[in-house]
């Protein structure tokens, strides 16, 4: 048989081993788009407020600098007065004169005047007004539904009293879907800002524009700023004259049970300190307050342009995809607990330090989310791998030898890699004459049985089964995994196959069929494997002139008469227990160098005298090397090596002494 160059396998496409980097970015974009998605869920929105929540309560000051009174119309003042609500507008009065008396800068009665009561009553209270300070009245807004439209409509406080010189402003909040309130008022002339202009006049300070803020900053829980009981400022003794100098007063209810009021007379809200297992509810007034301060000091809470997210997601997608290519599992992890980590501390940084309110939910979940999709991404990518590597090695090398492949891919180099390797050709000497005698199927049924008998035993010395050529065989040890022992064991599994030849033998005779003989060329060398062949078929192969030398080296057994040749690199390689006869020096096509050829051999006086032989031959010892041939021929008649040996010593002992004379013999000549 003659070997042609590798062609390539149909077992697999290359676009199982061509690298996918696509994959990772595919799938953190399609996990960016459904978190994306998820943004615009209700449950979205109530964890981004659950993040508010925990923000604020983490970062309020528990304190106030605005000289702040809030005057509560509570369960003890209830008890005090002995009066039912609404009050009567005489006991208003009397407060204004007594917040007049002290000082105050300004005073806001967080309650709707808009109905009249007696005359009397309503003449006491716009008298106090005309002669106290800058006062401030609530005014609301109420929905009619109707069977076609919902209408809104604006309740104010009786025109007398506006007339006296109160101002008015809408005292209304938006709470969220949960309740809780959040965000600034919409209204323009919210009775906070209308308070806290008013106040600011009074204490000499420059009007404040409209300052604008999205978020309530608040300053803590409920209590945080200074609260005393309606009652305590009607009666003398209770507050210290000019305890109120100077003070911005809120007048409103504020009552932790319904025994006086509904709970919408009692004018509560929900506050983000429930969230952080602080007192839920929250008196209106006190929120007014919280909206005062933040319009005076600036404490109210802007948002972060949506921009900036955006931006910060499109920086953590390149470092986590970067982190989960090049980092372990553990570290890739670890890498995106600390991106999540650094998001949540400056969010919460920028929430306390800036009052910038930037929801971290977003850009969190992006980080998780692209590590997810990266990490399952690699994870598939993995086991895609490992079905490739199993379903292309699988043909090739033991099953035990897959399994380290896939676990551990960095110890090949798919594509193409310089490595020494031994090789091994194999071929059936006269299966073409057999082949005449069998069918179709009785001749695929002996290959089978002979390359079922050579597979197992080229995987069970570590060898890789290349392919099936015809009826030959090339496989090659010392790749795709490293193997120091490579030629032995290419030695070892051509002398084991030759062993499991019998048996084939045996079958055929019993048959009537003649025998078959498998001839084996091994070489060891420096070859380039890798996958070679087209984008439609390729295979695991070897390529360069080590290939051709193992091949070559096949067919000459023919002309030695052995069943085994290997050269002198593998024969260089092998331990001294191994047992090799020296044949002859040959030169192969297109090189110059001879190359010694041996077989394996028990016989250790055949071995002595082949070595004797051709060390005399080169010596131009024509006698010495006879005898040591004879010697040879003497052990094993008819040996054809010695034979052919022999007739070269007869040829040169009658070449002229001055001839050119070459002891190798070239392998186009045997």
């Amino acid at each position: 048989m003659s070997w042609t160059p590798a062609t390539a396998s149909d077992r697999a496409s290359p676009a199982t081993w061509r690298s996918q980097p696509w994959w990772p970015l595919a799938a953190c974009l399609l996990a960016l788009l459904l978190v994306g998605a998820a943004t615009f869920t209700r449950t979205w929105h109530a964890l981004e407020f659950k993040t508010f929540d925990v923000l604020t309560a983490l970062a309020a000051p528990q304190r106030s600098t605005l000289p702040v009174v809030i005057l509560a119309i509570d369960e003890p003042t209830f008890q005090e007065l002995q009066q039912t609500w609404p009050f009567p507008r005489s006991v208003h009065a009397a407060l204004l004169q007594r917040l007049h008396a002290d000082g105050a800068a300004a005073v806001g009665f967080d309650v709707v005047f808009a109905e009249p009561s007696t005359e009397a009553e309503d003449a006491a209270l716009d008298s106090a007004i005309a002669l106290a300070g800058p006062v401030v009245l609530a005014a609301e807004r109420e929905k009619i539904d109707s069977s076609n439209a919902a209408l809104w409509l604006d309740v104010l406080p009786l025109q007398r009293f506006l007339d006296a010189g109160a101002d008015a402003g809408d005292a209304g909040v938006e709470p969220d879907d949960d309740f809780v309130v959040r965000r600034a008022p919409v209204a323009r002339e919210s009775f906070a800002l209308r308070l806290a202009q008013r106040a600011a006049e009074a204490r000499g300070q420059q009007r404040p524009a409209l300052r604008h803020f999205d978020w309530i900053g608040y300053r803590g829980a409920r209590g945080t700023f200074d609260t005393r009981s309606y009652y305590q400022a009607l009666e003398p003794g209770l507050l210290p004259a000019g305890f109120f100098k100077n003070k911005i007063v809120l007048v409103g209810r504020s009552t932790r049970t319904a025994t006086e009021l509904t709970r919408r007379q009692a004018d509560l809200f929900n506050s983000p300190f429930g969230t952080a297992g602080g007192e839920r509810l929250f008196p209106g007034v006190e929120l007014q307050a919280t909206l005062v301060d933040n319009y005076l000091t600036g404490g109210g809470l802007r948002s972060v342009h949506e921009g900036w997210t955006l931006a910060l997601v499109l920086l953590v997608l390149p470092v986590l995809l970067w982190g989960n290519r090049r980092l372990p599992l553990a570290g890739a992890a670890a890498l995106a607990a600390t991106l999540v980590g650094a998001i949540a501390l400056g969010s919460w940084w920028l929430f306390a330090r800036f009052q910038l309110w930037w929801p971290p939910l977003l850009p969190a979940a992006a980080a998780v989310a692209i590590y997810g999709a990266a990490a399952l991404a690699g994870y598939a990518a993995v086991r895609q791998r490992a079905r490739q590597t199993r379903a292309m090695f699988a043909q090739y090398v033991p099953p035990a030898v897959v399994e380290r492949l896939i676990a551990h891919p960095e110890l090949m180099r798919l594509g193409g890699e310089s490595r020494e390797v031994t090789l091994m050709f194999t071929d059936l000497a006269s299966f073409t004459t057999l082949s005449e005698q069998l069918s179709a199927d009785q001749t695929v049924e002996v290959l089978t049985a002979y390359f079922n008998a050579m597979t197992p035993i080229v995987h069970a010395t570590g060898g890789t089964l290349d392919k099936f050529i015809g009826d030959a065989v090339m496989a090659f040890w010392g790749a795709p995994l490293d193997d120091p022992q490579h030629a032995e064991h290419a030695v070892a599994a051509a002398v084991a196959m030759q062993q499991a030849m019998q048996a084939l033998v045996a079958g055929l005779a019993a048959r009537g069929l003649p025998p078959i003989h498998m001839r084996i060329g091994l070489h060891t060398g420096r070859v380039v494997v890798g996958n070679v062949g087209s984008e439609q078929r390729f295979s695991y192969t070897a390529i360069g002139d080590a290939v051709n030398l193992a091949a070559r080296l096949e067919g000459a057994n023919k002309a030695f008469g052995t069943g085994i040749l290997l050269s002198a690199a593998t024969a260089a390689q092998l331990p001294p227990t191994v047992a090799l006869r020296a044949l002859d020096d040959v030169i192969v096509k297109g090189k110059t160098e001879p190359v010694r050829v041996f077989t394996p051999c028990d016989d250790a006086t055949v071995r002595e005298a082949s070595s004797a032989a051709l060390a005399a031959f080169h010596a131009r010892d024509w006698h010495g090397a006879e005898a040591q041939l004879a010697r040879v021929l003497e052990r094993l008649p008819g040996d054809l090596a010695a034979t052919r040996l022999l007739a070269r010593v007869a040829e040169a002992r009658a070449l002229p002494p001055d001839a050119p004379w070459q002891p190798a013999v070239s392998l186009d000549k045997l």
